[in-house]
Formats: structure tokens, C-alpha cells, sequence
């Protein structure tokens, strides 16, 4: 097997989590909703657990904590759940940036074409919006801010403590999409003015098919959400459906643990990275973002001549690596985070994103980086 180099895609198993997840698979297997006997009750319990171990790597209360079917739901209902107050208060204007995540950036663009306004901040080279930027563009009837934690392509950490703070005296709801960084840049999300924040567990070593919306009060008020879907009470009414107990109990345990081993983890990474920057340094390689901001575990970058296709396509029985988002992948097209930075045609389609993580073997980055040499030359 090839070594894994696309963890921002998704994540393995963390087996402390498979572990906790088969016994609701195999032995504790009630519907939560369940009240009547023990199983429900069971259930329940490793529910509202889940919801303590998430709101606590979160900082936030676990009466907060909407479970979803992942983030892209979670920014859906963030973003579409707030449109009837919009409406209602008269506040339709809406502000992101140029590198959201599509899960972002199309429902935005959706409710643009239902009579909302949108205002879309640029960011420059750096990859990373300024603070000044995003609060420049607020006004008086703005509704929602969306702005997330970390690039899903770049790995670049955005300064959304500083905006969360820049809102402190605004009506605006503020939402972070944290994908990317939840549980591994533990601040930012944590801070009390973001009103919504999406997070994703199989990006933080835990199962594919379950997320959570946090929705923070604000005093006494919870942010003022409707449901996309109807049918049941579930969620506090937000998000109606059978909750998925295995997936949902191995989501807690995944957030316990990354707050548990943030550090170890951190370090495991910036140490391969280092491996990683020494080892391919010869080969003058296009670092993409402000380095000084980005996530331990993540390298985008190019080598010019060499087309981003070709170095997968050429490596991929060495190691998986991806060129932009999993989710777009099927379109084959420039990526608009990395033309939002600015960055010419060739130079877009030499770069590549390599993510690893804190317990795989150590990648053998001097023989990545002679294949890669070998393509160079033969380029």
C-alpha cells in the first residue's frame, strides 16, 4: 500500500474509537429515542455523553452541541437556518471569503439569488484573510459573517479569534466552518462570540457520516435556526431523524482524545514537517501560503515544470496525495482558493497538498523527493 499522504481529505480510525463505536454496533444497539427500556436508555446516555466530550473540546455547553450528518449539513443549516430572521428583521446581507469551502460558498450564493446580498472578501498570497477586511465589509444589516478556522487546501489557520472579537458590539451572527482545525488548533474555536461553529469527526480520527452544528447562546437566546428538514423532535427540533449512537459515540471519543494528546500530536506532526521541508528544500519547491500560519500536519506546494497531475499520477504507488478539496475532485478544474490567492495558471497546476498524521510511520521523504527529482528531470 501506498503511504497516506491526504489526512485534510480524511482521517483512519483512531482504534481507541473503533473500539467505543462496536459496542453500540454489536452489544448497546437501542435507538436513542428509545425511553421505554434499558437499550434506549443506553443509547441515550452514550448520546448525551458525546455531546459533553464534543462541547468540552469546544468550550461550549453540550445543550449546543445539533448533531448532523456531517459538516456540509452543519453549514447548511447554519447558513440556510437563519434565513426567515433575516427576512423578518430586514438584515439580508451576508459576508465570506474567497476560499470557503464550497459547502459555504454555495449556499451563500444561493440565498444571493433569493435577494440576499453578498459581500465576498479576497485574501492575497498569504492565503489568509485580514481582519480589518472582514470587519470593513459588515454592516449595519448584516446577518451572517462565515469565515472558517483553516483551508482545507492550503492548511493556512484564518484570524477568526480576531474577528470574533472585531464583532463583539455587532448583532451579526458570526459562523466558522472548523473542519479542518477542530482539535488541532484548540483556541480559535473556543472563543464565546462565535455564535456557529461546524465541525466534522472524520477529520479529527473518527467516523465518516456523522458532524454537529454548536450553536452558542448569546446571554439566554439561541441563534434564531430553523430546520432544513421536518419529521421529528430530535435535535431540538433542528435536525430531525434516528441519531446514528455508533457514530455519534465514536465522535466523543474522538474529541476526548484529541484533547487529551493535542500536544503529542502537534509535535509528531511538526516533526515530520520539518523531515519533510529539509528533505524536499533541494528541489526549491513553491511553499504556498504564510507558513508562519499554517497547520502542523499540512504542505501545500508545487514544483515548477512539474504538472500536479502527472506527479500524482507518477507516484501513486508510493503515496496518496491529493491537488485541492475531496469534495471537487470530480471536476477538473483550477481551484478557487488557490486563484482567489492570486497565483498564476502554471504555478496552480503544479501544486500539491501532502497531510499526514501523528501515528503513521514516518514518510521516507528522501526517496519521495528523488522521485520527484526523477520527474523533474524527465519533465
Amino acid at each position: 500500500m501506498p503511504i497516506y499522504l491526504d489526512n485534510n481529505a480524511t482521517t483512519p480510525l483512531e482504534p481507541e474509537v473503533r473500539e467505543v463505536m462496536l459496542r453500540y454496533f454489536d452489544l448497546d444497539y437501542g435507538n436513542a429515542g428509545s425511553r421505554t427500556h434499558e437499550f434506549g436508555s443506553r443509547a441515550n446516555k452514550a448520546v448525551q455523553l458525546a455531546r459533553e466530550q464534543i462541547a468540552t473540546l469546544a468550550s461550549a455547553d453540550p445543550s449546543e452541541v445539533i448533531f448532523t450528518s456531517g459538516a456540509t449539513e452543519a453549514n447548511n443549516l447554519a447558513i440556510f437556518g437563519l434565513t426567515d430572521h433575516g427576512r423578518q428583521t430586514g438584515r439580508q446581507h451576508l459576508v465570506t471569503t474567497a476560499i470557503e469551502h464550497k459547502a459555504v460558498l454555495e449556499p451563500m450564493k444561493a440565498l444571493e439569488e433569493k435577494g440576499f446580498e453578498l459581500t465576498i472578501v479576497g485574501v492575497g498570497k498569504s492565503g489568509r484573510v485580514l481582519t480589518e477586511d472582514i470587519l470593513a465589509a459588515v454592516r449595519d444589516d448584516t446577518l451572517l459573517v462565515s469565515v472558517m478556522q483553516a483551508n482545507n487546501e492550503t492548511g493556512i489557520l484564518q484570524p477568526i479569534g480576531d474577528i470574533a472579537s472585531g464583532l463583539k458590539d455587532h448583532t451579526a451572527y458570526f459562523h466558522v466552518d472548523a473542519v479542518q482545525g477542530f482539535g488541532k488548533d484548540l483556541e480559535g474555536p473556543r472563543h464565546a462570540r462565535i455564535d456557529l461553529l461546524s465541525v466534522s469527526a472524520h477529520k479529527l480520527f473518527g467516523p465518516k457520516g456523522v458532524g454537529a452544528l454548536i450553536a452558542r447562546r448569546r446571554g439566554y437566546e439561541r441563534p434564531p435556526l430553523k430546520p432544513l428538514m421536518l419529521g421529528g423532535g430530535q435535535e431540538r427540533t433542528l435536525r430531525p431523524g434516528t441519531l446514528p449512537v455508533p457514530l455519534i459515540a465514536g465522535f466523543g471519543a474522538a474529541a476526548t482524545i484529541a484533547l487529551r494528546d493535542h500536544l503529542l500530536r502537534r509535535n509528531a506532526c511538526i516533526a515530520e514537517r520539518q523531515m519533510a521541508l529539509k528533505e524536499l528544500e533541494p528541489l526549491k519547491p513553491i511553499l504556498i501560503g504564510d507558513q508562519c500560519h499554517a497547520l502542523g500536519h499540512v504542505l501545500s506546494l508545487g514544483f515548477m515544470g512539474v504538472d500536479s497531475e502527472a506527479l500524482m499520477l507518477a507516484l501513486r504507488d508510493e503515496v496518496a496525495i491529493s491537488n485541492g478539496s475531496a469534495c471537487t475532485s470530480a471536476r477538473r478544474e483550477a481551484s478557487h482558493v488557490l486563484t482567489a490567492m492570486g497565483l498564476d495558471k502554471e504555478t496552480i497546476e503544479s501544486i500539491v497538498r501532502l497531510s499526514w498524521n501523528h501515528f503513521q510511520p514516518p514518510t521516507p521523504w528522501h526517496e519521495l523527493a528523488k522521485a520527484i527529482r526523477g520527474l523533474k528531470i524527465l519533465v
